[in-house]
């Protein structure tokens, strides 16, 4: 099917944008790289390049390739038409704020061939609505990545309410050839998989942080002690507390307003503190990665109350058609680089201890989207 993809523009060059066109690039199709300054351009290739030199020393990329993507199948774009008249696929990795989004594929839309597949890596956005904008629905899906792309090797695979089946399929191939791990999300619903199941335990999290009922060091440093590569308040400034702002500000309005942002991080977004980007977030990033001390774990909080609340939004979800539990467990493990799918950590245990935990979170915080879902209560997990 991917015989069909021969050229993709990649729309946007920051994060998820040049990560995006380098895994495509690695695979061997010809990539358009385009942003709206040249400035941005040039620095999306620069980061393209540093990681591939990184890739030949080890082994990964043969430095003939490397050669080639410079010479043949990288091509810096400014210009949006410009960057689409010949694409096969385009794929859009800008901010996430729908009318921008919607601006931009309107212009798409007039330029690109009528054959082009349209698909968005929006993290959260209905794909339904932003394809409502071009003339080509059915041809109109969503690619979601996840940072660091190169890296981490899930890529959900959205099809919105009107795209065809054809167009899932051509994608879903796509994804296989650039060395990744798609999951069909058969129903497009605010979130996706991953994000989706994540955001409550963000809300948990904001609590904590707004009730001063640990410090962000001590929970990233047991969460670090169990074995996740990341703690999850050291993600949020890694990934922007802006992203997080839009995110939630987005589930507030589409799911439930209990997803709206806490009042510590909005503070930080209001002053432009918005983590590893700007040098300062929850974390001071000045100096690099901030250094977790690990001897600070703490018992203020059970990271199993994370799990509870994931797990029950999941739970949600799989309810609605979205996806089934095995396709959640498979999302989160090749998305967080958890060594056990959410699902799979709860199976063990028993439905009223579930329910219990999560009633008394709901009453705790004050969040009815806490509150066990038919499935939990159903016991439909085990």
């Amino acid at each position: 099917m991917s015989s069909t993809i021969k050229t993709v523009t990649v729309l946007g060059a920051g994060d998820m944008g040049h990560g995006i066109a380098e895994v495509a690039l690695i695979a061997g199709f010809k990539v358009f790289l385009r942003d709206v300054k040249q400035e941005y351009v040039d620095k999306g290739v620069g980061r393209i390049y540093d990681s591939l030199d990184i890739l030949v020393k080890k082994g990964k990329v043969s430095a003939d390739h490397y050669e080639k993507i410079k010479k043949d199948l990288l091509i810096p774009c400014v210009d949006l038409a410009d960057s689409v008249k010949e694409s096969d696929l385009v794929i859009e990795a800008i901010p996430e704020i729908m009318e921008l989004k919607k601006e931009t594929w309107k212009e798409v839309d007039r330029a690109a061939p009528q054959h082009t597949l349209f698909a968005s890596n929006t993290s959260t956005m209905s794909i339904t609505e932003i394809a409502s904008i071009t003339k080509r629905p059915d041809k109109f899906f969503g690619l979601h990545y996840f940072n660091p792309v190169v890296i981490m090797k899930l890529v959900e695979v959205i099809k919105g309410d009107q795209t065809s089946e054809e167009t899932m399929k051509i994608g879903y191939d796509f994804v296989q050839k650039n060395n990744k791990i798609p999951v069909y999300v058969k129903k497009d619903v605010p979130g996706f998989i991953v994000n989706r199941v994540q955001s409550p335990s963000a809300v948990l999290l904001n609590c904590i942080l707004d009730q001063k009922i640990a410090e962000p060091e001590e929970v990233d440093a047991i969460m670090r002690s169990l074995g996740m590569p990341m703690g999850p308040y050291e993600v949020i400034d890694y990934t922007g507390i802006d992203i997080n702002y839009y995110a939630s500000s987005y589930f507030a309005e589409t799911i439930h307003p209990d997803f709206a942002l806490g009042s510590t991080l909005k503070s930080k977004y209001d002053s432009g503190e918005l983590g590893k980007k700007t040098g300062k977030g929850i974390f001071d990033w000045t100096n690099g990665r901030p250094d977790i001390d690990l001897s600070k774990k703490t018992d203020k909080f059970d990271p199993m109350d994370m799990v509870a609340v994931n797990a029950n939004e999941a739970a949600k979800i799989v309810e609605m058609g979205a996806c089934t539990f095995e396709d959640v467990d498979t999302a989160i493990v090749n998305a967080t680089g958890s060594p056990v799918g959410l699902i799979t950590m709860i199976k063990s245990i028993p439905v009223d201890e579930l329910c219990n935990r999560l009633e008394n979170l709901a009453d705790k915080f004050s969040k009815e989207i806490f509150k066990p879902s038919q499935l939990i209560k159903e016991g439909a997990y085990v």
